[in-house]
């Protein structure tokens, strides 16, 4: 594979389910050096493993995110190990067990507001604010198309994931000619940790395909790289 980033850093969270492992290893298969964060030890370590096994670099992390000073020693660390954080991919995320809004509670919704929204405010602050002092980076927050369109037992967790396209403009017009670079990504139905609470007939439903299938890991974690590289050097704010 081309070696797209080789000599840069890549941070990605929330490794431990969905997308972020196939996002955390095709980093490293381009040749960033990469720190694997999630709030699971032994879910980081394994990626972490699984990337050193192909002979690429990697570090992991623990850090829950939701908790702005464990979000402050995640970006820290990851410049105080690698030097820097050139590209940053945001995949943290919460979701509640699958019900009506009327049967949630509102520690549910909390939650999921708090590390969809607020988690993700206090990291794209922080990435910025280490991207402003090395001259630019690249910024990945991954939503779902659950933003884009409605789905009711997905209602708070489709609000926070909507935020996201207003997150992506914390970083200002002056944070851009800096250098630094925003996307939000809103994969259609992944086969991957979303899907796993529906049952097979869910699954199959015709709002639940895209184009006649779900989507596959790969082909998310390949827009991810794209957007990261440098073939798209004039792409920004993209949702």
């Amino acid at each position: 594979m081309e070696q797209y980033f080789e000599g840069r850093t890549a941070l990605v969270t929330g490794v431990g389910w969905g997308i972020g492992p196939a996002i955390a290893m095709s980093y490293a298969a381009y040749g960033a050096k990469v720190i694997v964060s999630d709030t699971c030890r032994e879910k980081g370590m394994d990626i972490v493993a699984r990337i050193k096994r192909k002979k690429g670099e990697a570090a992991f992390i623990k850090a829950d995110v939701f908790k702005t000073p464990e979000c402050e020693k995640l970006i820290s660390r990851t410049i105080s190990i690698y030097g820097s954080i050139d590209i940053a991919c945001n995949n943290s995320a919460i979701i509640s067990k699958l019900q009506s809004p009327q049967g949630k509670g509102s520690q549910e919704f909390d939650d999921e507001m708090g590390l969809d929204l607020s988690g993700l405010f206090c990291c794209m602050k922080l990435e910025i604010e280490a991207m402003q002092k090395q001259g630019g980076g690249i910024i990945i927050n991954m939503s779902t198309i659950l933003g884009a369109i409605r789905s009711a037992p997905f209602d708070s967790y489709a609000a926070a994931k909507y935020g996201m396209a207003g997150q992506m403009h914390v970083a200002t017009e002056e944070d851009l000619y800096r250098g630094i670079r925003v996307h939000v990504i809103a994969p259609a139905f992944i086969n991957a940790a979303m899907l796993d609470g529906m049952k097979p007939t869910e699954r199959n439903r015709p709002d639940t395909l895209f184009m006649g299938s779900t989507g596959k890991i790969g082909e998310a974690a390949r827009q991810v790289i794209w957007l990261s590289s440098h073939k798209a050097p004039f792409a920004t704010g993209i949702y």
